[in-house]
């Protein structure tokens, strides 16, 4: 049986884009990016809003050589796993192995989690949100950033009600802290 994990970047006041939308503040160095590689290498499946998809689509298609090895290694991995966006406002998508759902079906995305022998990863603050109120979300991961950006895209919705516990930590060199919850 799988699991529905998100995983995102944060700032301290947990915002993972600030009010300009910008999220350089939150850019992993090595150290950060190789152990978020092996975070999230088990799923071999990823759940997109649009506008993740939009920023992450990227990597399907940026040459390699040009690339440090710990961003070389995320995009393979990147290219390697299915991927399905849900998007009323998209009209298609144009990466390998994706797949475009108009809405987000939580009864659906449980079935499929459940059959996966592997965990599901699920991206983006409002449909983990959505995952999260539906009661499919299974884990919560964050790596926060040493900024506070005052405003801007949240982690989780506002207002929304999680019980988490704690079974991972680790601090990094450049002042990241990673925290791993299992949802209660």
């Amino acid at each position: 049986m799988g699991s529905l994990i998100y995983f995102n970047s944060a700032s301290l006041d947990g915002y993972i884009a600030g009010p300009d939308g910008r999220w350089d503040w939150a850019t992993p160095d090595a150290e950060v990016h190789s152990f978020v590689n092996e975070l999230v290498a088990p799923a071999r499946v990823h759940l997109y809003g649009r506008k993740v998809y939009e920023v992450m689509k990227v990597w399907d298609d940026l040459a390699l050589d040009d690339l440090p090895a710990a961003e070389r290694e995320f995009a393979l991995q990147w290219r390697d796993i299915d991927k399905i966006v849900y998007s009323s406002s998209l009209g298609a998508v144009t990466t390998r192995r994706t797949e475009l759902r108009p809405i987000f079906d939580p009864v659906e995305v449980r079935e499929f989690v459940d059959a996966s022998p592997a965990p599901v990863a699920i991206g983006g603050g409002r449909l983990a949100s959505a995952a999260a109120r539906a009661g499919v979300l299974d884990e919560v991961h964050v790596v926060v950033a040493p900024a506070v950006v005052g405003g801007g895209t949240r982690f989780l919705d506002e207002g929304l009600r999680l019980d988490l516990e704690l079974f991972d930590q680790r601090r990094f060199a450049n002042g990241f802290v990673y925290l791993g919850y299992r949802v209660v």
